[in-house]
């Protein structure tokens, strides 16, 4: 039996900020991970969708280019080069992680890791104990059970194709289905979103979502709204037929993608030996301070369902190491008013409150709502101009901002600083004795005048 003051299982974003973090306040540490280092956001998900997403937008400041007096001509895309220099790139953060934990003192185990009892462990033969173990092992996609399932490929192997599909069928509607279908189509796909509901990313601000649908079916992306797959069928050219529940199918799709949802990892750890509560979708309950139901069992990332994000992962994992190695006895995330971008054409930024969450929270009386659509300037001389819309959630009377959301060109860059703002506790007058940077984008959220009252009609 090798006895750790720490163990972490999960060589992800969490697990590892985690490990480091312990580990420099001279705690002996073990991670254990059998996959490359990183976990999701490094090897399939926040970095290589980022690179693709790029691409993409240098293809739209190709075309963009003429209307500025540029003699460009787009020729073709070598995805192979791209897939090359992006897979050479995530190597190179793979080895990273490895030197950063080896040269903080952690000790890596590049093996698969279960539970034995509560707070023992073994791989491949060995035990291992430690008075705090932490589980961080992420999720995977879901691939739904229906016939044919398997001709489809999940956001994952995504990553593996070789070329870039002809003609592809993404399912789903959230950030990962919006943004690969968003990519593909300016690198040159046919593009059909296949989404159950009436509207995509659903849990996002109504104004939002409405913008981006209809500016994805303006970019040429086919949605077909509230429909389901009911199974995939191979045709004889090679190509794929999706039966939709209408008793209809569409034809000859090179590619399916299932992009409806992510499962966790923790079937994989025999859990069953222990005392640990998890829920029936395999998601383990925390507290504030990580803290499971067992003592010295930690959980974080999105295993928690809670917020699935890296930097979540990261400032949970780095708290937790503080309030148990570092002294700092009250230190925990609060998981509130985290932002998020989601990476679609154009790009979409969000912190805080929607309005349909601020009305439920505060009640309709107490919210107003700021709102500006505009063409930003990039656009000047474009025949085919896109619009970006931002909204300001306040309540109450000193008009205190509890929600910002943004979508168009630069929302990815710009929310960032506003976010700080709104967690300070920023009201709208702050906002309004700001000055302007002009001319940019982002100074439509510090001149914002007539408000509007919140709606009830979602």
């Amino acid at each position: 039996m090798k006895k750790y003051d720490l163990l972490v299982i999960g060589g992800g974003s969490g697990g590892v900020a985690t490990a480091n973090r312990a580990a420099s306040y001279g705690a002996k540490v073990a991670l254990f991970e059998e996959k490359k280092m990183g976990g999701t956001c490094v090897n399939v998900g926040c970095v290589p969708k980022k690179i693709m997403w790029s691409a993409a937008s240098l293809q739209h400041s190709l075309e963009d280019s003429i209307n500025y007096g540029f003699n460009t001509q787009f020729n073709s895309l070598d995805w192979m080069q791209l897939k090359s220099n992006r897979d050479a790139y995530i190597s190179k953060l793979n080895s990273g992680y490895e030197k950063g934990l080896t040269g903080n003192g952690v000790s890596l185990i590049r093996s698969h890791a279960s539970f034995v009892e509560n707070n023992i462990i073994e791989e491949d033969g060995g035990l291992y104990t430690a008075d705090h173990l932490v589980i961080a092992v992420g999720g995977r996609p879901i691939i739904p059970d229906l016939k044919g399932s398997n001709l489809g490929i999940d956001s994952d192997s995504f990553f593996d194709l070789s070329e870039c599909p002809k003609k592809i069928a993404i399912v789903g509607g959230g950030y990962i289905a919006v943004e690969i279908g968003g990519l593909l189509k300016s690198l040159g796909s046919e593009v059909t979103l296949i989404i159950r509901r009436k509207t995509i990313l659903t849990n996002f601000d109504k104004m939002l979502s409405e913008n981006l649908m209809s500016q994805m079916k303006a970019d040429g992306i086919e949605i077909l709204d509230e429909n389901k797959v009911c199974s995939l069928e191979h045709q004889s050219n090679g190509n794929i037929k999706i039966w939709l529940d209408n008793k209809t199918s569409i034809n000859n799709f090179t590619n399916l993608m299932w992009a409806i949802g992510r499962r966790p990892n923790t079937d994989r750890l025999n859990i069953s030996k222990t005392s640990l509560k998890i829920r029936e979708d395999g998601t383990i309950p925390t507290n504030k301070y990580q803290e499971t139901n067992v003592k010295g069992l930690y959980a974080l990332g999105d295993i928690i369902k809670k917020v699935e994000l890296t930097p979540v992962a990261i400032a949970a994992g780095r708290r937790l190491a503080d309030r148990l190695f570092g002294g700092e006895t009250n230190s925990h995330l609060e998981y509130e008013n985290v932002p998020s971008i989601v990476f679609s054409h154009p790009p979409v930024g969000t912190v805080g409150l929607t309005e349909k969450e601020a009305v439920e929270k505060f009640g309709i009386s107490d919210v107003r709502i700021y709102e500006s659509t505009f063409t930003p300037m990039y656009y000047a001389f474009s025949e085919k101009k896109k619009s970006s819309s931002m909204k300001l959630v306040v309540k109450g009377e000193d008009e205190k901002i509890v929600g910002i959301h943004l979508i168009g060109v630069g929302s990815d860059e710009m929310l960032q600083g506003f976010a700080v703002a709104l967690k300070m506790g920023a009201t709208k007058k702050h906002f309004d004795n700001t000055v302007a940077l002009h001319p940019t984008a982002s100074e439509e959220l510090v001149t914002m005048k007539k408000a509007r009252e919140a709606q009830n009609i979602y």
